[in-house]
């Protein structure tokens, strides 16, 4: 006890001598240090002095658009001393990555479209105009899948086991009305589609789009002008589309609904009912082993693309007034074609052992889940990768063929678009099902462009290479 107050008094003996008015037991406060830049906000700020932006806004006021500023004369730029030993090229490198918000003359050139950028997988480079996330930041995707009936734009970016979508739109253009009969692009069909694509490609411009890929289907490989088709996109969309084939189709197709696949299956029989036409693939799943999501397209048995898709099939019939006997008849057209598919015998024997299901990609498929669901309202969380029983999707076709077209129209998960399509798309669903009677069918609201997306990624290997970083550094949220 004497000891605690010897201490005691020795300190406050302290405190007097210095001159403290602080009490005792008080603690000592610090003074607010001056907050300083760090290194980043140093180089942005040096960055925004020596390159400041230019902005030209147009005469209308509509837009505005950040242009790429000129180079820094070397008398202006900063100089910096490469160490010994050190080559002066990367110094020279760095100060260029700095300088110039990391974009390197590669990319400058970039700018201008040519031949080379494409990649041997289709996809391409697509130059910016000015970028919106941050540097170092993961590079954006984008996905344009131009069919006969809709145009889809996707952008996302890649996450660990797959990717996040960033921007979306989808639009009704019928780029194949009329090509069934005189197998010619309408101008009045090319004039919505061009409109369209002005739009993805402002959104692939505006979200700094760098791995992009843009394709269109059945429509353009049937016309006679798809060609020409494409040339004036590329003129007055600047959009570089590219026609792909059959076989192509289906295979994004499947890497686009992989995911949805049942992981306890033997097979799976995919199908996706277009506007022009309706692929079919059978994926062998017996030795699978351990395999799955995208993985599992390497199992790919068998496939087929019908000729027939909901445009040109109500082209060929009527899809505003549809008699039970009008439906049959496009029944049996679908049922003729799918005599053709190659190994069906042995299909049909995979399906009888029971352990096969179907997987439906499509907007026949969704909007009969859809209804399914008694939705007020399309909701693409509940659609998409919903289970249906073989009798829910023969009630539920039963339920469309007795509605009205008017019915049609105003059910919300139909709509006046896709009103005079749908029990088209439901006859090519009922051929596959009366070929290929399966139990089980899971509605995939995904497809083209999400394999895109997929095959894209998986190309550059951005899960593979990136795992380790993005476990170490947290996931940085695009900002729009």
């Amino acid at each position: 006890m004497s000891l605690q107050r010897a201490e005691s008094g020795r300190s406050a003996g302290t405190a007097e001598e210095t001159g403290s008015s602080r009490p005792e037991g008080a603690k000592r406060q610090r003074k607010a240090r001056r907050a300083k830049p760090n290194r980043a906000e140093r180089r942005a700020l040096l960055n925004q002095k020596l390159h400041p932006p230019l902005v030209n806004i147009d005469p209308d006021g509509t837009s505005v658009e950040v242009l790429q500023p000129a180079p820094v004369p070397k008398e202006e730029a900063v100089r910096r001393v490469p160490a010994q030993g050190q080559h002066s090229g990367a110094a020279e490198h760095k100060t260029s990555r700095s300088s110039h918000g990391y974009r390197s003359k590669e990319a400058e050139l970039n700018r201008r479209r040519h031949s080379s950028d494409m990649r041997s997988d289709g996809a391409h480079r697509v130059p910016m105009r000015h970028k919106h996330h941050a540097a170092g930041s993961e590079e954006l995707y984008a996905a344009l899948d131009l069919g006969t009936n809709n145009c889809r734009l996707l952008i996302a970016r890649p996450e660990q086991r797959g990717f996040r979508v960033v921007d979306a739109y989808s639009k009704i253009v019928r780029l194949g009305e009329g090509v069934g009969r005189n197998r010619r692009l309408s101008d009045d069909a090319i004039s919505r589609a061009i409109e369209a694509l002005q739009v993805c490609q402002q959104k692939i411009s505006e979200s700094g789009v760098q791995r992009a890929r843009l394709i269109a289907t059945e429509a353009c490989r049937a016309a006679e002008n798809g060609e020409e088709f494409v040339q004036r996109a590329k003129k007055e969309a600047g959009l570089e589309l590219e026609i792909v084939s059959q076989e192509t189709e289906a295979r994004l197709a499947v890497a686009g609904c992989v995911s949805l696949v049942d992981p306890e299956a033997d097979g799976v029989l995919l199908f996706d009912i277009g506007g022009g036409s309706s692929e079919i693939v059978w994926l062998d799943l017996r030795n699978r082993y351990a395999a799955r999501g995208f993985a599992l397209t390497r199992f790919v048995r068998t496939w087929m693309s019908l000729p027939l898709g909901v445009v040109n099939l109500a082209e060929l019939h009527g899809g505003v007034h549809v008699t039970p006997d009008v439906f049959e008849a496009m029944v049996s057209d679908v049922s003729k074609r799918l005599q053709n598919f190659p190994l069906g015998n042995e299909l049909s024997r995979a399906i009888e052992r029971g352990n096969v299901h179907m997987l439906g990609t499509s907007g026949t498929v969704t909007t009969l889940a859809g209804v399914h669901l008694g939705l007020k309202r399309y909701d693409r969380r509940r659609v998409d990768g919903t289970w249906m029983e073989q009798e829910d999707v023969a009630a539920m076709i039963n339920q469309l063929l007795n509605m009205s077209y008017q019915e049609r129209v105003e059910n919300p998960c139909i709509g006046e678009d896709r009103a005079d399509l749908v029990l088209a798309g439901c006859a090519i669903l009922e051929g596959i099902r009366r070929r290929w009677p399966c139990q089980r069918l899971r509605v995939a609201d995904r497809g083209l462009r999400e394999g895109i997306l997929m095959e894209m990624m998986a190309a550059d290997k951005v899960w593979s290479n990136s795992n380790q970083k993005r476990r170490r550094a947290p996931r940085k949220e695009y900002n729009k």
